[in-house]
Parts: structure tokens; C-alpha cells; sequence
């Protein structure tokens, strides 16, 4: 009886602990208190100069990463999944890479994923609404009834158990008046310096949005190395990911933010994210 019991026991713990996000531990943790590893340039998928990943969106959520950023530029209208210029980098619309999104949502039921958008050409806050109804992902989203304290946001379990577990940043050009769950990144976090080269690689300095204080926002350490190849013209580096996403680089970093600010990063942002120690890293970060 005494077997049968704990063989039951065992069962149970085992599907527990994939419950949110792979980690029964988790299921607790508010999503202000996680911290995420993230797919810079998440839809960017090749060996050029343009390329960020080496492994497609799907999988990189496969690989167990559930933060992907991705770019976009004004194509005919239309927001376009492009780095820098369409010209450049092309890698499909913003619709597609949606439902690459909303089918693998689908079919991971207990899993938060985070995207943030970016919208330098200031595109129509509604044509990413358009494509996020259309794709059906609109049916995840996490919105929030007000803008969020670092202390006020649901744990993973909850999100889980709401259905609303697709949370939506944007740098810039959103209107929360018009699509309430594409968020303000800005609101909610501050970045470190934004493509960083060896010269400024490991550091924990705020810099974007300007004089932000800390106090109460989630951050975002980009980690993702440059090579400055003229001045100003920067390319991935790709041949150094597999030491720039060890867990020497990475906590190198993450402890002078802990230094600074009591806490880790809420989301460490690597280019090529199949390399080195990227899932082992998080849940270190995480205490798992």
C-alpha cells in the first residue's frame, strides 16, 4: 500500500513539475519576479550579417525560451518582420510569424510567452491588432485593467489558469487606447544599453527610457555581442555565441545587476540562442 502511495505521489510531482513554464516553482512566481532568457531578433534565422538566430521562432519556444523579440518596418502598409530595412532582412509578415506563434501556443497549454514588438516606423497601432485577431492569438493576450506595479502582477499559475498567458510589449508608437494588450515596454521596463560591443559589453547601466529610475520597473539586460565593423555599422557575432552565452558571460553581467539593483534580470536578451548555456543560465537565474 505504502508503494502504491508513493508511486502516486511520485506521478503527481512529476507532472507538476511541468506544470508553468517546465518548473512547478514557478507556478507561484508572480511574472514580475521571473527571470526570462530572450531571443533577440527572434524571426532573423541564417548565417548573413542580418541574422540574429540560427534556429526558427518555433524552435527557439522548443528549446524552452519564452521571451522573443522581433522587429518590424512599414512594408506596402503593412508591418513586415524586417531588420533594419526590408532590403536588408525580409523575413515574412508579421501575421505569419503570429501564427507560428498562436500554433505553438496551441499546443503548449501550460507556458507564458512574452513577445516585444518593435514599431520604428510608427505603423498603425491596428494593422498589429488586425494581424494578432486574424492569427487568433488575440484569444491568449494578457491585458491588464491598469498599468501594473512591479508587485502587482499575476504569478505564472494564474495567467495559466486565465488563458490569458500571450503578454505583448512595444517600444514604441503603441496606443493602449486602441489595442489594450499591446504594452508599453517603456511603463514596464528599462534597458541596459542597447548593441553592445566588447568596449561595453558587461555592464548594468540604464539606458533606455533616459534618467528612468529603477525602482519600479521589470529590466532587460541585453546581452546579444557586436562587432562594429565601420563606425556605426554593427553585425551579431556569431562565432563568439557559444562563449557569450555561457554562464560565465552572462552571470558576469546579471551579479553587477543584482549589485545594483537587489535582483535579477526580468529578461536577458542573447542573439543565437541555441548556443552555449541558455536554458541552464535561466534556471539558475531563477533558482531552479
Amino acid at each position: 500500500m505504502r508503494s502504491i502511495l508513493f508511486s502516486a505521489l511520485a506521478l503527481a510531482a512529476g507532472s507538476l513539475a511541468a506544470d508553468c513554464n517546465g518548473h512547478a516553482e514557478l507556478c507561484s512566481r508572480q511574472y514580475s519576479k521571473v527571470t526570462f532568457v530572450g531571443a533577440h531578433n527572434s524571426p532573423f534565422v541564417g548565417v548573413g550579417p542580418a541574422d540574429n538566430q540560427f534556429t526558427s521562432p518555433t524552435e527557439q519556444l522548443d528549446q524552452g525560451i519564452r521571451f522573443l523579440q522581433a522587429a518590424t518596418q512599414d512594408k506596402d502598409g503593412s508591418p513586415q518582420m524586417c531588420h533594419t530595412s526590408c532590403i536588408l532582412e525580409d523575413a515574412g509578415s508579421l501575421q505569419d510569424y503570429l501564427q507560428s506563434i498562436k500554433t505553438w501556443v496551441d499546443g503548449h497549454a501550460n507556458e507564458v510567452v512574452t513577445l516585444l514588438i518593435t514599431n520604428g516606423d510608427a505603423i498603425d497601432i491596428n494593422k498589429f491588432g488586425d494581424a494578432f485577431k486574424a492569427t487568433g492569438l488575440d484569444g491568449y493576450v494578457f491585458t491588464p485593467d491598469k498599468q501594473l506595479g512591479l508587485d502587482e502582477w499575476p504569478t505564472l499559475g494564474d495567467m495559466i489558469s486565465s488563458g490569458n498567458r500571450v503578454v505583448v510589449f512595444m517600444d514604441y508608437n503603441m496606443d493602449t487606447s486602441k489595442v489594450p494588450y499591446i504594452l508599453d515596454e517603456f511603463q514596464y521596463y528599462f534597458e541596459t544599453p542597447f548593441s553592445p560591443t566588447k568596449d561595453n559589453f558587461i555592464q548594468c547601466n540604464v539606458d533606455r527610457p533616459a534618467g528612468a529610475s529603477a525602482g519600479d520597473r521589470m529590466f532587460l539586460a541585453n546581452h546579444n555581442l557586436n562587432i562594429e565593423l565601420f563606425p556605426d555599422v554593427l553585425i551579431p557575432a556569431p562565432l563568439q555565441a557559444s562563449d557569450t552565452n555561457s554562464v560565465a558571460s552572462i552571470t558576469s553581467q546579471t551579479d553587477i545587476c543584482m549589485k545594483n539593483y537587489g535582483r535579477y534580470p526580468n529578461v536577458v536578451l542573447l542573439d543565437f540562442v541555441s548556443e552555449g548555456d541558455t536554458i541552464a543560465v535561466q534556471n539558475q537565474l531563477n533558482g531552479l
